[in-house]
């Protein structure tokens, strides 16, 4: 379960099941508190939009992907995953009986079981389901909003739905109605497809045919959810945004074998890992400090990416210069600068990640200057153009009256 702040689960295959997944959350640059939650439990996954406020909408997703954990078959079985999902929106009702959250608060909620080649979905909101097949990422669930009806009754057109002042309004929500039931969805997937789970955090800052060109071109699910993740925050980063990609690697039966093979294995690597264990996790903490990178804003006022964590850890600091630019911060987007300039920075998955947003920065200010270099060049061409009317008109009749002298 990740709730605050920015949160990683490294990619890896599941045990006993055949997919490979990778997840990660943030706060957003705009948000104070994480309202979100997931759960990575295969062949369970789930994300949660909390919805109430600071010590609720965090409150209400986080019953939400609890209660699910615990009541989820292990079986793609729309009609059990839906019984977790309706306990779900009873918990998250009673909660404030006991003194937790409000009442009132709420979550979105879009739960996907995985079970071999067969995927089964319970969805309330506008957290949404895509799946990526032949390369093509195609959106499972319907979004409960305001804009989702006025799109369907063609009152709006997709791209303007994405803008609208009402974009957030969803019609359906667990903890606001007891009588509330989830959506279910139950498809046939095959080996090579990919399913992605978010919050709109994700699909209001990228369209879906960004999502689609980096789930065909980053294969790795953890990689893949960290850049999906950072390309919203370049994009603004207005809301939390969550994703979570799982990668379908076969069917159960060819993956039970193979685990049936590796578990004969499992004895004599367990020796081994623990007299590891020690040195393995002191390595990794660093290899982390050394990989996760983050944006701050230099004395001069313009972007600098740096690789390790802001600050000191354990009274360390494990900061290091990689490359100080001329990118002005108070020319970048509001929230953007507002996050770089931070006491925490603009934190990002890897030095790689923050150098491409580096540059996506330059071309973004790179094509505004361009923009405004032309607007000056039409206007002036137009400033000469009127003057060199005007001049033409008093050639033509001289009997005009001059700008100084009156009648000629």
């Amino acid at each position: 379960m990740a709730r605050q702040g920015s949160s990683h689960t490294a990619g890896r295959r599941a045990k006993g099941s055949s997919a490979v997944f990778g997840s990660r959350t943030d706060t957003g640059c705009v948000r104070e508190q994480n309202e979100d939650s997931l759960i990575v439990k295969p062949p369970l996954y789930v994300v949660a939009d909390g919805m109430g406020g600071h010590a609720a909408g965090e409150i209400a997703s986080e019953i939400a992907v609890r209660t699910i954990s615990e009541l989820a078959p292990d079986t793609a079985d729309t009609e059990a995953l839906s019984k977790a999902v309706v306990q779900a929106n009873r918990n998250i009702i009673n909660a404030p009986l006991s003194g937790k959250g409000r009442e009132g608060m709420g979550t979105t909620c879009t739960a996907a079981i995985l079970d071999g080649t067969h995927l089964a979905i319970a969805q309330v909101g506008d957290s949404r389901a895509y799946l990526l097949h032949n390369g093509r990422l195609s959106q499972i669930t319907r979004d409960h909003s305001l804009v989702a009806n006025m799109v369907e009754a063609g009152q709006l057109t997709p791209e303007e739905a994405r803008i609208h002042p009402n974009r957030s309004v969803i019609t359906r929500a667990l903890g606001n109605d007891p009588t509330t039931t989830p959506d279910l969805y139950e498809i046939n997937v095959e080996e090579g497809d990919r399913l992605l789970l978010c919050t709109d955090g994700l699909s209001t800052m990228l369209e879906d045919e960004e999502i689609q060109a980096v789930m065909n071109r980053i294969p790795d699910p953890q990689q893949c959810a960290s850049t999906l993740v950072s390309g919203a925050l370049v994009a603004g980063g207005l809301d939390n945004v969550t994703v979570v990609i799982v990668n379908v690697t076969g069917s159960r039966a060819q993956a039970n074998r193979r685990m049936s093979v590796r578990t004969k294995l499992t004895a004599f690597f367990i020796i081994v890992l623990l007299a590891l264990c020690l040195g393995g996790a002191a390595w990794g903490g660093s290899a982390y400090l050394h990989h996760t990178a983050y944006l701050a804003a230099s004395e001069s006022g313009t972007v600098n990416v740096y690789r390790g964590v802001p600050g000191e850890v354990l009274g360390f600091s494990y900061s290091e210069l990689v490359e100080e630019t001329d990118i002005p911060v108070s020319d970048l987007p509001l929230s953007a600068a507002e996050s770089i300039s931070s006491e925490q920075g603009m934190r990002v998955g890897s030095v790689e990640e923050a150098l491409e947003i580096v540059e996506e920065y330059k071309s973004m200010l790179n094509e505004k200057k361009s923009a405004s270099s032309s607007s000056s060049s039409t206007s002036a061409s137009a400033a000469s153009a009127s003057s060199a009317s005007a001049s033409a008109a008093e050639e033509a009749d001289p009997s005009q009256p001059s700008e100084e002298g009156g009648q000629v």
